[in-house]
């Protein structure tokens, strides 16, 4: 019997008359629908109409395709769900229905089936590719799920708001897109039960290490020269006296001889050290390998000579650059940022004050805050000071507006996220950052200590001052 003659006997025909069934014809009809509907989107997507809902892409990238899948696998679910209900029964007819290829109505109709085979296939593969394009995307890291709402707000206002976060947080190779999907499928597990953890724990332990993850834009040999750096500070006085620091970083680096200097030179080396809690903000054991291939051991006076019990690291960028893509800034900073800015006006008296208190006050919610911040800073000044209001009413609603973006950028009371929940390590004026180390207490052997030398990371070419002389001589 010829071979496409065997085919048509015993697959063709069974698979044509058993294919009758309700449960068969639904997911026919399943996949048709929800695949001209996927087609359709992308058609729209591809001549460029874009849709900004997050959860418009979770229902055409992610539930449509499984829908698709569905209705494909109903299709042989019902033919064996009826081929079993007539063995019982005893209907299985000893010869199947003809097929007549010569009747081109059922020619035509054959036609179709292996035509909707292919396209279904083609279909299929690119849902998946689609649909794992999606996931891999910050909108849908971020946006898609209401969890992840303070690290994307973070995200999106930061420096690196142009970096996919699948760039870090899952990097190439197989194992890594496996493993990461099987963390994530474990977190949509504890959204959906809600057991997820509030605030999201930082750091990420199972982040890759720096020269995966920074090394890959930033090279370390390019880390050469100075930075000015200008810090403005306000004081809770009527003028909101204005005050700066300027001081020159010292950042260094690995030049073209391989010699090493500044900031990142000295911590290019290789450093291992202890945490003991889970923030990385206690460590009291340093290891440092000297170029000679020695072993230094710093200790704090605490442990007695004991080893500490904690997480044991090679320190790389991340240990102070930790909050690099997802930056939060305490109240001051913020306030002080955007008073320099211009965005909150120097000018209305006591603002740096009054806008401290409100947005350190506590909210129910970013809701409640966005109604109360401007109105009671309106109140203060009808209060205090009404003629501010007559002439300087339009700074006063934009120091409201602006006292609103700060706290909804910074704090999120349903994740239980507030002003200096995420410590930055980066410097040491608002979280003990570089004294975690260079405390003066983590001594050697021989009774060396960590340095403690202000001017090996920087020089203060002005503290607190009112209108520094330096940024005068500087042009600034």
């Amino acid at each position: 019997m010829p071979l496409f003659q065997k085919f048509r006997e015993g697959w063709v025909r069974p698979a044509l008359f058993f294919g009758n069934n309700p449960i068969s014809l639904a997911g026919g009809a399943i996949t048709t629908a929800s695949g001209i509907t996927m087609v359709g989107y992308w058609m729209l997507d591809f001549f460029g109409r874009q849709y900004s809902n997050p959860y418009l892409g979770i229902i055409t990238l992610l539930i449509l395709p499984g829908l698709f899948i569905t209705g494909l696998l109903l299709i042989p679910v019902g033919i064996l769900i009826r081929h079993r209900k007539l063995q019982r029964e005893g209907l299985i007819p000893a010869e199947y229905p003809k097929i007549d290829l010569n009747d081109r109505i059922f020619r035509h109709g054959l036609d179709i089936v292996l035509v909707a085979t292919i396209v279904n296939l083609l279909v299929v593969a690119m849902a998946t590719y689609r649909g794992a394009e999606y996931m891999d995307s910050p909108q849908f890291c971020g946006s898609s799920c209401h969890v992840m709402k303070p690290e994307y707000t973070a995200y999106k206002i930061g420096p690196h708001s142009h970096v996919p976060c699948v760039q870090c947080h899952i990097g190439s190779g197989l194992s890594s897109y496996f493993e990461a999907k099987v963390n994530g499928t474990k977190q949509v597990m504890e959204v959906a039960f809600d057991r997820y953890p509030r605030p999201i724990p930082s750091p990420v332990n199972s982040l890759r290490p720096a020269r995966d993850i920074c090394e890959s834009c930033h090279t370390p040999t390019r880390f050469i020269g100075e930075k000015l750096l200008v810090v403005s500070n306000f004081a809770d006085d009527e003028q909101n006296t204005q005050t700066q620091t300027v001081l020159v970083l010292h950042l260094g680096g690995e030049d073209s001889l391989s010699h090493l200097s500044g900031i990142h030179g000295v911590h290019l080396g290789h450093i291992e050290y202890i945490a003991t809690d889970p923030t990385r903000t206690t460590i009291p054991w340093v290891e440092r390998t000297n170029p000679d291939g020695t072993k230094t051991v710093y200790a704090a006076s605490a442990l007695k000579g004991q080893m500490p019990k904690g997480e044991r690291r090679v320190m790389d960028c991340i240990d102070c650059h930790n909050r690099a893509a997802h930056t939060f800034v305490t109240a001051e900073q913020a306030v002080n940022r955007a008073m320099a800015d211009g965005a909150i006006s120097p000018s209305l008296p006591w603002v740096h004050k009054e806008g401290l208190e409100l947005i350190k006050a506590n909210y129910s919610s970013q809701d409640e805050a966005r109604a109360k911040i401007p109105q009671q800073l309106e109140a203060f000044y009808r209060t205090t000071n009404p003629g501010v209001l007559a002439t300087k009413g339009n700074l006063v609603q934009a120091a409201g507006k602006e006292l609103v973006t700060l706290y909804c950028q910074n704090v999120f009371p349903d994740m239980k996220v507030t002003w200096g929940t995420h410590p930055n390590h980066i410097g040491h004026m608002s979280y003990p950052g570089c004294f975690r180390r260079h405390d003066g207490d983590h001594v050697a052997k021989d009774g060396s200590a960590i340095t403690q030398d202000c001017s090996a990371c920087h020089n203060l070419l002005a503290v607190e001052e009112a209108k520094p002389k330096v940024l005068s001589d500087l042009g600034l």
